[in-house]
């Protein structure tokens, strides 16, 4: 294997990282303050949809990145009245958004477009388009790190660089703030929360709408970011491979970013070389494409036991009287 070679799928891996990412950190905001969601797959592709659909009405990328936020948003809300304003099961409220979106998708667009449940492809100033950083090519006879830097880091979309940028914030906000001190204890102890005079809702609402707008990040990547718009449940499952890197990193972004980065590299890796051969054996590319789920097995069944989830996680909160 050579350099270039090595180069390209390190270049692949931060693009596939990218939206396993945002629903990660997505997870990692709205599980600290105590409210579990499986539906980030549901809005990461509900988010996909309408970014791709209103980019190409409008031929305006921001314009469909502002849909995409606010369809993810909304469905954010009905998660948000669902588990907290009426206490009900927060993993059946997730469940129930990802059937959702995946039948809304598929019969907006094919309402729209007619296409199949698709949207027609995105191009041009629809699309979120690369980024060349400076001294690219001052840097790149340096050895090793010329070539990296220009072929690895600079190259891509600004939504890559906020999704890096994202880590820092999210361990910037949840540690160092008096905002994210409380959000965590609503994720821990809501009941000193409330003894305190601090709303537990008002908190685990602002922790849900913020996983909302991630989410809605990492779906507008999918559809006018990495991909050229919007086909059938495009998402591929990213939600649950999301929550799984959660788990690997205990909840702690730096891990985050580790366990989507080493999700991102196996699906470069599986898409580059479809079959590779050891030893005379050929392994199938049924296997390979699979290689990011059958981690995702290994990392639950391997870490779910140690991996400390938040206390009052997944339970509704009830104010004494």
């Amino acid at each position: 294997m050579d350099l270039n070679t090595i180069l390209q799928i390190f270049d692949s891996t931060l693009r596939l990282a990218t939206p396993l990412l945002f629903a990660c950190l997505a997870g990692l905001f709205s599980e600290r303050a105590g409210v579990f969601d499986i539906g980030l797959e549901g809005k990461m592709l509900i988010s996909a949809f309408f970014s791709a659909a209103i980019a190409f009405t409008s031929g305006s990328v921001w314009i469909g990145l502002m849909a995409g936020l606010l369809a993810s948003l909304v469905l954010s809300l009905i998660h948000g009245v669902a588990a907290i304003t009426f206490r009900g099961n927060q993993l059946i409220s997730g469940v129930a958004l990802n059937f959702l979106a995946s039948g809304l998708t598929v019969l907006i667009a094919q309402n729209w477009f007619a296409q199949g449940g698709r949207t027609p492809s995105v191009e041009g100033a629809a699309r979120f388009q690369e980024i060349a950083l400076p001294f690219v090519e001052t840097l790149r006879p340096v050895p090793l790190i010329g070539p990296f830097y220009a072929e690895v880091i600079s190259g891509h979309t600004i939504l890559v660089y906020v999704g890096l940028a994202s880590v820092v914030l999210t361990w910037w906000v949840l540690f160092r703030t008096r905002f994210g001190l409380r959000l965590r204890a609503v994720g821990e102890n809501p009941a000193a929360v409330d003894t305190a005079g601090i709303s537990v809702v008002r908190l685990r609402f602002a922790a849900v709408m913020i996983c909302g707008l991630l989410c809605g990040l990492a779906g507008a990547f999918l559809a006018v970011g990495l991909n050229a718009g919007f086909v059938k449940d495009m998402s591929a499952g990213r939600g649950f491979i999301a929550l799984a890197a959660l788990i690997f990193a205990k909840w702690r972004p730096g891990l985050a970013l580790v366990a989507c980065l080493l999700f991102g590299f196996l699906d470069a890796v599986s898409i580059r070389y479809q079959t590779i051969s050891l030893g005379g054996m050929v392994i199938p590319s049924q296997f390979m494409q699979a290689l990011p789920y059958i981690l995702t097995v290994v990392i639950l069944a391997g870490f779910v036991g140690r991996a400390i989830p938040p206390r009052a996680g997944g339970e509704a909160y009830v104010k004494e009287r």
